[in-house]
């Protein structure tokens, strides 16, 4: 069964999200809560992470794992989001409105995923 382009395409877009992880840590360490620990070991773990589910929606056997994982994922890094809007210097020069309009695209995005599950 051949997938469809939009499920290769966000495959791609957490992919491609993941090895961004890897080449430009420090972007987001930036933007990390405070409160969590060891940024840059989450930063490369939630890069990881993005790679392997994103991998993972392409084969039949492994979808509905990488679906729920990334769903899990989207909710985790609400707290990011959240943390963003809660100072300038947290906001990493990034425009509020843009901050806010990502709150709701995370739920766009948990929908999306769970349009695929088999």
């Amino acid at each position: 069964m051949e997938n469809p382009w939009h499920l290769y395409l966000m495959s791609i877009m957490y992919i491609f999200a993941g090895i961004m992880h890897f080449l430009k840590p420090k972007i987001y360490m930036r933007i990390m809560p405070r409160y969590l620990p060891a940024h840059k070991q989450l930063v490369l773990l939630s890069g990881l992470a993005e790679i392997l589910l994103g991998i993972g929606l392409l084969f039949t056997s492994t979808r509905n794992a990488s679906i729920y994982g990334i769903v899990i994922m989207l909710l985790i890094f609400l707290l990011v989001h959240f943390y963003m809007l809660s100072s300038k210097k947290a906001a990493a020069g990034i425009s509020r409105w843009i901050l806010i309009a990502r709150i709701p695209l995370q739920f766009v995005l948990i929908w999306w995923a769970l349009f695929y599950l088999i």
